[in-house]
């Protein structure tokens, strides 16, 4: 393991927007309260981001790495994205291996043709704190998992309609993306007391593009609290590079599918600030910003919806990343659907 001393951003600036936490919670669970994380307010009436000064926003995710726009969904949108991802819990088939899905070293699913052929299907992966020693499951299966995943954003109506929606492409327009396409989605359960921690990241080490154009959009649709596990980010650290891939692996000798480049290295946690953020919010997420979050130790779920867009214009995705396109479903283009 190595340490990484992340760059920091400056201050945000002013313009109308509003705090995403109280200082005493920022102060209490980051070292870095003096850091002001602002928020933007969705128009969800005018169904417009022209209200929330979008060059400020392009300005945002460039400094910080990340931006926090509320009211993104309706409440009847959160309520039908909440019933679909409840839904694919109750409807899981019996047939669906007990494969574990975990954020860390080792990770179970490296040796898995289930998780690296999901790119096109709608798979189910659990919580490795689900499954004993013995390979069977401690807890009901339904609240074992961990999420579903990787091509809702296309095989799920409910979910194809919020992911290639207006509000979304005016997202991805006000970045500055040209020819944005999914490349893939996730449902993920953080359930009661078994939703796991994920360490500390870049999206990028998944999901690499030359030159780096990938951006995250993650929906809570509950309320995300320090207490069940929000997303916490070291701001302006997308400017320090990618710092391990996770790839293929060609040599027909190994056992393992898909690996790290190299080991994980070490954060200060005095880089990070917990982002506690309203359901139906949209956090946009760049794809080199650290980020991570802790286990869920509440009494409460924190569902979500995410997923991430590559810009096609200009760049390469790496044929070395462990999701690829297939013949079945090549990146759908978000602009021409």
């Amino acid at each position: 393991m190595y340490m990484y001393l992340l760059p920091r951003a400056e201050s945000a600036k002013d313009g109308g927007s509003t705090s995403v936490a109280p200082p005493t919670a920022q102060s209490k669970d980051s070292g870095r309260g003096s850091h002001s994380i602002e928020t933007f307010k969705f128009d969800f009436a005018q169904d417009t981001l022209d209200s929330m000064k979008g060059s400020s926003i392009l300005d945002q995710f460039q400094k910080d790495g990340f931006v926090v726009l509320e009211n993104f969904l309706t409440e009847d949108e959160v309520k039908e994205l909440r019933q679909a991802g409840e839904a694919l819990a109750t409807d899981m088939p019996d047939s669906v291996p007990i494969g574990q899905f975990s954020t860390v070293d080792n990770l179970p699913q490296n040796k898995d043709r289930y998780f690296l052929e999901s790119g096109d299907k709608i798979r189910y992966f659990l919580e490795t704190g689900a499954v004993g020693t013995d390979g069977k499951l401690t807890i009901e299966k339904r609240r074992a998992l961990n999420k579903v995943g990787h091509a809702l954003h296309w095989l799920h109506p409910k979910f194809k309609e919020i992911t290639f929606s207006n509000k979304i492409k005016e997202v991805c327009f006000k970045l500055g993306m040209e020819e944005p396409a999914i490349a893939q989605s996730m449902y993920i359960y953080k359930n009661p007391g078994v939703g796991s921690e994920v360490c500390a990241h870049q999206d990028a080490t998944f999901l690499y593009t030359e030159p780096m154009k990938l951006v995250g959009l993650w929906f809570p649709l509950d309320d995300a609290t320090l207490q069940n596990g929000c997303l916490k980010f070291a701001p302006g650290s997308h400017g320090s590079g990618v710092h391990r891939r996770y790839v293929r692996k060609n040599d027909p000798n190994s056992e393992e599918l898909v690996g790290y480049t190299s080991p994980a290295p070490m954060y200060p946690q005095s880089n990070f600030v917990p982002v506690p953020v309203a359901k139906g919010s949209c956090v946009l997420i760049h794809g080199q910003v650290v980020h991570q979050s802790d286990p869920n130790r509440s009494s409460e779920p924190r569902h979500a919806y995410t997923f991430h867009v590559i810009d096609k214009k200009n760049s390469v995705y790496s044929p070395e990343n462990w999701l690829q396109p297939t013949e079945e479903l090549p990146f759908p283009l978000l602009f021409d659907n």
